[in-house]
Formats: C-alpha cells, sequence, structure tokens
C-alpha cells in the first residue's frame, strides 16, 4: 500500500485503513464513479491506479495480486476484461476527482472519484502512432545493417587472398622463368636485378623478392615475414638479393649458431 499522507490514518487503525481501502476501490472498479470525501478519495487514487496497472499486464501472478485486495471475483474479472483494455493506451493518470462541495452535516468536503474511461484525443493518439512507426521505420533500418554486416566480413576476408594469389603464382614463375613479360619502377642500387618500390609501394612487375636496407635480409613470396615486410628495394630473384650481399630472413641466425658451434 503507498505510504499515507501526514495525519491520521482512516479508520480505527492499520488494519481498519486497508479494508476501507479495499471496499474503495472495488465500489470503483463496480461502478466506475463514487462520491466520498476527499481526504477517501485521494487516498484510494494510488491505490486504485496502481491495481489497474496490474490488470493491464493481465498474466496469472498480477490476478493473484489484485485479488490480495479486491475479494470480489466479478470485479476482478471486469478489471481485467473490460477496464484495463480501456486503459491501453493510457500511460497513467486512470482516475479523475472532482470537488463538489461540503456534506450537509458534519461539513466534510466531498469529492468524486471516477475512472478516466473516455479513449485518448485524436491529436495524441496521432502523436503515440507516429512514435510507434518511426520506432519500427528504425528497426527495419538496423536489421539490414546488421545482416549486411556479416557478408561483407567474409567478403572482405576473400578479397585480399584474391589479389594475393596472382602474386603468388607469378612469383615462382620469374624465379624460374627468370625474365618477366615487362619491368616498371627505378632501377635500384643493387643492378640491373634490382628495382625501388613503386610510388604506392607496390612490387614493380617482375621483381618480387623484398629487401631491407637496415637488416640486409629478403623475404620471398609466401615466406612468413613476407606480407608484414615493407620493402625498401626489389629484386628480380634470390640470387640478385644474395649477391647484393643479403641473407634470406631466418636463415642468418642459423649461419651464426653454426659458425658458434665451429
Amino acid at each position: 500500500m503507498p505510504t499515507p499522507t501526514k495525519g491520521p490514518r482512516l479508520g480505527g487503525g492499520p488494519a481498519h485503513e486497508r479494508l476501507l481501502l479495499a471496499n474503495l476501490a472495488t465500489q470503483l472498479f463496480e461502478h466506475r464513479s463514487i462520491t466520498t470525501t476527499e481526504a477517501k478519495a485521494k487516498r484510494v487514487r494510488p491505490l486504485a491506479e496502481r491495481l489497474i496497472t496490474f490488470a493491464k499486464r493481465g498474466d496469472l501472478a498480477a490476478r493473484r495480486r489484485v485479488m490480495t485486495v479486491v475479494r470480489d471475483k466479478g470485479v476482478v474479472h471486469v478489471l481485467f476484461t473490460e477496464i484495463a483494455p480501456a486503459m491501453a493506451e493510457r500511460q497513467g493518470g486512470y482516475t479523475r476527482i472532482t470537488k463538489i462541495g461540503n456534506r450537509k452535516g458534519d461539513n466534510a468536503p466531498m469529492a468524486v472519484i471516477e475512472l478516466v474511461l473516455e479513449p485518448l484525443s485524436a491529436k495524441k493518439a496521432t502523436v503515440r502512432e507516429a512514435e510507434s512507426a518511426t520506432k519500427r521505420a528504425a528497426k527495419k533500418v538496423a536489421a539490414p545493417a546488421k545482416a549486411a554486416s556479416p557478408a561483407a566480413g567474409p567478403a572482405a576476408d576473400e578479397a585480399p587472398a584474391a589479389d594475393e594469389a596472382p602474386a603468388a603464382d607469378e612469383a615462382p614463375a620469374t624465379l624460374v622463368d627468370g625474365a618477366a613479360a615487362s619491368v616498371s619502377g627505378e632501377e635500384g642500387p643493387y643492378g640491373p636485378d634490382s628495382r625501388a618500390p613503386l610510388a604506392d609501394g607496390d612490387a614493380p612487375e617482375g621483381f618480387y623478392v623484398k629487401g631491407n636496407k637496415d637488416s640486409m635480409k629478403f623475404h620471398l613470396p609466401g615466406s612468413q615475414w613476407y606480407d608484414a615486410t615493407v620493402a625498401e628495394v626489389y629484386f628480380r630473384t634470390a640470387e640478385a638479393a644474395v649477391a647484393a650481399g643479403f641473407v634470406e630472413a631466418g636463415k642468418r641466425a642459423a649461419a651464426d649458431d653454426a659458425e658458434a658451434e665451429a
């Protein structure tokens, strides 16, 4: 039950107050509108709206929760089947309190508390429908984007393999034949069998052996560090790289170990 307002409770004690509010809520759901004192109307309002919120859920747990307050099964049935569907579009404010003056005799301020069963205005309904349409459109736009992302992944992974395949196929042929159809790029500092990289960093046609001036090592196509190496000079064949004083990557350490053992 909601926290009571300041001042004395309704009735003679807490249990009596709970019964009073439960009876008021039951009568409100049964008759849709009741006349009571202003204090009781303000106290039953949060309880009634909370029970309507449970009824809008519509599940068995919510029904059992409501029946702990409203003992009349007929009223509970009406609440779940008639009142809750009428409140489906409302996000709150299920009740309305109207002051009607003081009561004769004890001069107590009176009020009418009733359920707001009128449909939402056309403007509010239009705004709500527009918001729903915007959400649906956003979901439809997001769904193709998610579907396209996994599809683009394999294609992006396959593209480098397709680009590298001709290079891997052409390199051994170049090494075996010892000549290329055409040569591009400037002549390198290590003779006619060496070339400087092209402007975009790619290898000149027919020169696929990568050389690194700092380490004086060369990398053959398909070797372990070939793709990760940034070439400073390209050679036509491995023999040309060896003649220029370069050592194949991965073999210098083995040669040093052999010399140490000797």
